[in-house]
């Protein structure tokens, strides 16, 4: 069985703490900025942070495991 749980957390995490995707910490006029798409090097510093402390969290604290099962048989 192959455990896709670190996979797909990962991947998610990714796609929604992208600098200026959703949100953006710190922003060019403000502290929190929503839906800019734009960026900075402070702001993917910071987004990296807060993407490294969730997946420790989800990972370790959390343990979210998705598994699948290796053995299906096609009939």
């Amino acid at each position: 069985m192959a455990d896709w749980g670190p996979v797909v957390v990962a991947a998610v995490l990714f796609v929604l703490l992208s600098p200026g995707l959703l949100f953006q910490i710190p922003a060019k006029e403000r502290l929190v900025e929503f839906g800019n798409m734009s960026t900075s090097g402070l702001s993917i510093l910071v987004h990296t942070v807060i993407y490294i402390a969730l997946l420790a969290i989800f990972l370790i604290l959390l343990g979210v495991h998705i598994y699948t099962d290796s053995d299906h048989k096609s009939d």
